[in-house]
């Protein structure tokens, strides 16, 4: 039967970082003044339409589902809870199907958390960023950094069973001490998963308006380096093994939904922008919640825009997804001229020689540091 995952955009955030690009509104920008119950009131409602529309599409087996944005633990978990029975009852969904929500730590409390995991919720993925007070300034995000050790523990009381921390090094006046604090702070708190992620200054937030005037600087690139295999190392020494590029976990507590995005694998992408593939076709939802919600109600289709993979861009992507992984790519799948290319990173210590003598490229700590160059390489 054919796989396909789930991912719910819940597009509303109370307050907007100063580094997010993301897909989000507060309720201001949606309406002058309104509240998040105002805005957010019939959004399941929309959901559970294009939810319809993907049973006509595409019938299956569903091995995860995953609620991303925004900060989804602002809504009800009865709310959210609407949307994995309507999924339940259309698709065969796994006995184990991992169930993600995205959660703010300041968002939460146990009585909500077991609410989360009363609808269905079993794995729950705090965004930390740091344990720093001054870079979580620099970033707008508005939690106290205690917070996060009072979620993880409500979290773990409640039964979810996996837990993750999402980190980002590289933030304007981090140092690599503030950074090793950070990442030696998340640890502490015995989770299953940790996310690590580079800071992307993207044009138009207000972060970038700060280096543009030059009221803040960014790290050079040899302390973005050091932050990233000092966070390697730090996850590897407590049992929390790389297993994609931004990504360590303990033993059986990948991430399985951002796995299928790595493999390619079909998913339904359900709110205002959010992306699917299915079978070689990919497109994506108009991105305004207000005009998202509106063609639902009308009957119209949410898809914005829609392609075909052409041979060629599945070729490629065959290199640059799994290149990502642990697993990496077999040699017995890459051309003569593709391995001739990546060979001389074997020599400079970029692929592991061992792992390539055995029939695999997998990139080395220092290879993960350039992974975008050797795909370019590889991309022929």
């Amino acid at each position: 039967m054919t796989e396909l995952s789930f991912y719910v955009h819940i597009p509303y955030c109370i307050k907007r970082c100063g580094y997010c690009d993301f897909n989000t509104y507060t309720p201001n920008e949606l309406k002058d003044g309104a509240s998040l119950e105002t805005v957010s009131g019939d959004y399941i409602d929309a959901v559970l339409k294009e939810i319809d529309s993907a049973y006509l599409e595409a019938p299956g087996k569903v091995p995860t589902i995953f609620f991303g944005g925004g900060t989804p633990s602002l809504l009800p978990g009865k709310d959210l809870g609407r949307v994995i029975s309507a999924i339940k009852q259309r698709w065969s969904v796994d006995d184990n199907c991992e169930i993600t929500l995205e959660a703010n730590p300041d968002s939460v409390d146990e009585n909500k958390l077991q609410s989360f995991r009363d609808s269905g919720f079993n794995r729950i993925s705090f965004g930390m960023q740091s344990a720093a007070p001054h870079v979580l300034a620099t970033l707008d995000r508005t939690h106290n950094p205690a917070n996060v050790e009072r979620a993880v523990r409500s979290a773990r009381n409640v039964g979810f069973s996996s837990i993750s921390v999402d980190l980002i090094y590289g933030t304007p006046g981090e140092t690599l001490e503030d950074w090793r604090a950070s990442v030696e702070s998340a640890l502490a708190l015995k989770v299953d998963h940790i996310s690590a992620y580079a800071l992307i200054v993207e044009s138009g937030t207000k972060l970038a308006g700060q280096i543009k005037r030059k009221d803040i600087s960014m790290p050079d690139d040899d302390l973005m380096a050091d932050m990233y295999l000092l966070v390697d190392s730090l996850a590897q020494e407590s049992g929390l093994s790389w297993y994609e590029l931004s990504n360590w976990s303990k033993p059986g507590h990948e991430s399985r939904h951002n796995i299928a995005y790595w493999k390619n694998a079909n998913w339904w992408g359900l709110g205002p922008g959010a992306h699917s593939h299915l079978d070689g076709v990919r497109w994506f939802n108009v991105k305004h919640p207000n005009v998202y919600k509106s063609s639902l109600f009308e009957g119209k289709s949410p898809i914005h825009e829609r392609e075909i993979l052409t041979p060629s861009q599945i070729a490629d992507e065959g290199i640059m997804l799994p290149i990502r992984m642990r697993e990496g790519i077999l040699r017995k799948n890459l051309s003569q001229v593709q391995q001739s290319n990546a060979e001389p990173y074997t020599r400079s210590g970029h692929i592991d020689l061992e792992k390539w003598g055995q029939g695999t490229l997998q990139l080395t700590p220092q290879g993960r540091l350039i992974a975008d160059r050797i795909v370019r390489e590889l991309v022929v």
